[in-house]
């Protein structure tokens, strides 16, 4: 089952179950949000929860939708203080060569690991432990609460302090939390964990820095098992034209890690868990494109796809203008 959220041509909220071409209505729901903590409170799946609800066949065509801009992430919370988006690096198979070509360090023992290398190891000798017990710790960032995501098909803004803008094309785990304090996996959904790269080069130190900006998913939550063998695109256009593509590779076969291990290291934390809370996780890529020395400009389109996701998940690239200087701080 493929749903998405979206505003018909009056600007009302909906939800649609994705069939061929069109949209079919899922009746009297909002919010996907709200459909997932019924299910929960119901004791159904989500896709019982639908129908349940009923859905019915609308003249919504999805790809207009899509080019209007009505299509909204497929999970969000109507208070964006209450969408926690994080993630997890160094968990798929390749990424560590794809950082180090970022942490290049110098070192007197030529066998000497770089921080991201060792970590990338004890995933792999650890990262995938019996189901039920804890495994080795990811590395983990945070990237901002609801406010920093924005919608299918629109600008991911650059601020102007930014020393570059590149995507990241990964899957996300979508989910809330129930009113009795446990997460629920929602679905997944694609994913652009947009960064500044150029800044983490300088320094690892500055991963958390990079990592504060805007990001976007969707525009199609993946209700169920995730396959374990995912291959998609990614693609940056300029002008209209290809100036880089990629294949890129996910799901539990191309990673060191679980998903239930990545789960369990950001849901041990008590303030993760608060009852109807929206989390959204990033879970890693090992495909950059400015590992292959690309620069991204306004005005660059970011395309990223997996055909078991329906449609591609497309953003551009747009420059901020500065909403703060040093000394704006002020007394009182």
């Amino acid at each position: 089952m493929r749903l998405v959220q979206f505003e018909n041509t009056q600007g009302q909220r909906q939800v649609g179950m994705v069939e061929g071409e069109q949209i079919h209505i899922v009746l009297d729901t909002t919010s996907t949000r709200e459909l997932a903590l019924a299910a929960i409170r119901n004791k159904h799946s989500l896709q019982e929860e639908v129908i349940a609800r009923g859905t019915q066949p609308s003249d919504e065509r999805y790809a207009l939708a899509l080019e209007q801009g009505r299509v909204l992430p497929p999970l969000d919370h109507q208070d964006p203080a209450h969408c926690l988006v994080t993630g997890t690096g160094l968990t798929h198979l390749g990424s560590a060569s794809t950082r180090d070509k970022m942490h290049q360090q110098k070192a007197a023992d030529p066998g000497t690991l770089t921080d991201s290398a060792q970590m990338f190891q004890w995933g792999i000798e650890g990262g995938k432990p019996q189901p039920g017990s804890p495994g080795a710790q990811p590395e983990w960032f945070y990237k901002g609460d609801g406010s920093c995501v924005v919608r299918p098909g629109a600008a991911l803004q650059q601020p102007p302090f930014a020393e570059d803008g590149g995507e990241e094309p990964e899957l996300t785990g979508l989910y809330v939390i129930g009113d009795d304090g446990r997460p629920y996996r929602v679905g997944f959904a694609l994913g652009n964990e947009f960064s500044d790269h150029v800044l983490e080069r300088r320094s690892y130190l500055y991963l958390a820095h990079s990592k504060l900006r805007n990001c976007s998913y969707g525009p199609e939550l993946r209700v169920g098992a995730l396959p374990s063998h995912l291959a998609g695109i990614s693609r940056i256009r300029r002008g209209g034209e290809v100036i880089w593509e990629k294949e890129f590779l996910s799901g539990e076969d191309n990673m060191c890690h679980s998903l239930e291990n990545l789960e369990y290291h950001h849901f041990k934390y008590q303030q993760f868990l608060r009852p109807g809370d929206v989390h959204v996780h990033f879970f890693g890529t090992a495909t950059l494109s400015v590992a292959d020395n690309i620069r991204t400009q306004a005005g660059d389109e970011f395309e990223i796809s997996i055909s078991e996701f329906g449609a591609p998940l497309r953003n551009t690239v747009q420059v901020s203008r500065e909403v703060f200087r040093p000394g704006d701080v002020r007394s009182l």
